[in-house]
């Protein structure tokens, strides 16, 4: 671990001020030129169809932001590439930056696996316990190599790689088996995967994995938004009419919730990560929040631990979510990172 960051509430209001005067330039009309230019296509890894948005890079302002090199991001379980929070793609352009989002296999507009069938997970978890075999539909190493192929269609050949949660275990993923393909690593929200780490609290997956009461849309927008909820950072919560705006935008996108057991599954499985940490040589920042209860802080810790030279910022009042008063402060911490 090369640096510790622990950002209070005091240090998240003298940041957020910082650069809060650069942000407030961008007029609102930007948000909707960015839905006009990104440019949504679909590459295929050897008939797996991964869907994906480029965000060509932007220009604020008077001056001219030069050009930098593209990033990738890595969505957590079950979510879509509609689930990053557009300041954050909006921050990143306007940095110069390349934007890449993809839909995760099994969910959004990406192929799914539903000839696989829907996985038994405490039978899974059971067997994993008594060391034996465990059949998955895919493992975080087959979706690491989804996104090389959403790179490759990219013209892509280095990028930086953000991964969330999930997202966070198939970056690493990434840096470990196409390490020529990661400019610098982000950990956000994530974990090594090590077998004596603490896991999520029961009642958050009760929560999680409960089926909705009814097969209809208000049904399964209470059972996301019940969800959310028990995610939401304390203090830091985004207002209820907009999450459930954004539910319900992935709802009528796309509503797979085999594809989310498949997923976990494949989580479930990738035991051994941990141990191939080591290998990893690309530059690594290691983001996690405080009072975490679906990925406990202990994960990110180790995680920092095992990566040589890795970077490390905790956030304080943090959950497992990115709520967009967070969103400036994380962001300042990325293009800081990236350049």
């Amino acid at each position: 671990m090369s640096a510790v960051s622990v950002v209070t509430m005091a240090e998240y209001g003298r940041v957020n001020g910082l650069i809060h005067w650069r942000l407030a330039l961008i007029p609102r009309v930007l948000s909707t030129l960015n839905e006009m230019n990104r440019i949504s296509m679909r590459a295929n890894n050897n008939g797996v169809w991964l869907e994906y948005e480029v965000h060509p890079a932007q220009s604020v302002g008077l001056e001219s932001v030069p050009a930098r090199a593209s990033v990738l991001l890595i969505m957590g379980l079950g979510l879509q590439l509609i689930s990053w929070p557009p300041s954050l793609i909006d921050g990143l352009t306007q940095a110069g930056f390349q934007v890449i989002t993809m839909d995760n296999r099994d969910v959004g507009l990406s192929t799914k696996f539903d000839h696989e069938g829907m996985p038994n997970l405490l039978w899974q978890g059971l067997k994993q316990k008594m060391g034996l075999q465990v059949q998955t539909a895919y493992i975080l190493e087959d979706m690491s190599t989804d996104a090389v192929a959403v790179l490759d269609a990219c013209g892509v050949q280095k990028a930086h790689v953000l991964g969330m949660s999930m997202g966070g275990m198939i970056a690493q993923r990434l840096a470990i088996h196409a390490p020529q393909r990661v400019l610098n690593l982000v950990s956000l929200m994530s974990s090594s995967g090590a077998k004596d780490l603490p896991g999520p609290q029961t009642e958050l997956l009760q929560r999680m994995f409960a089926a909705p009461k009814e097969q209809t849309l208000d049904a399964y927008v209470t059972q996301a938004m019940g969800v959310l909820d028990a995610l939401a950072s304390p203090g830091f919560r985004d207002d209820l009419q907009s999450m459930r705006e954004r539910v319900v935008q992935a709802i009528e996108r796309s509503y797979h919730p085999a594809g989310v057991l498949r997923q976990m599954s494949a989580v479930m499985s990738d035991s051994a990560r941990a141990q191939l940490l080591y290998k990893i040589k690309a530059p690594t920042l290691v983001i996690h929040g405080l009072v975490d209860p679906l990925v406990p802080i202990a994960c990110g810790l180790d995680t920092v631990k095992r990566i040589p030279g890795a970077q490390w910022m905790e956030i304080k009042n943090m959950s497992h979510d990115l709520p967009q008063c967070l969103v400036p402060l994380v962001l300042a911490r990325l293009i800081e990172f990236f350049q």
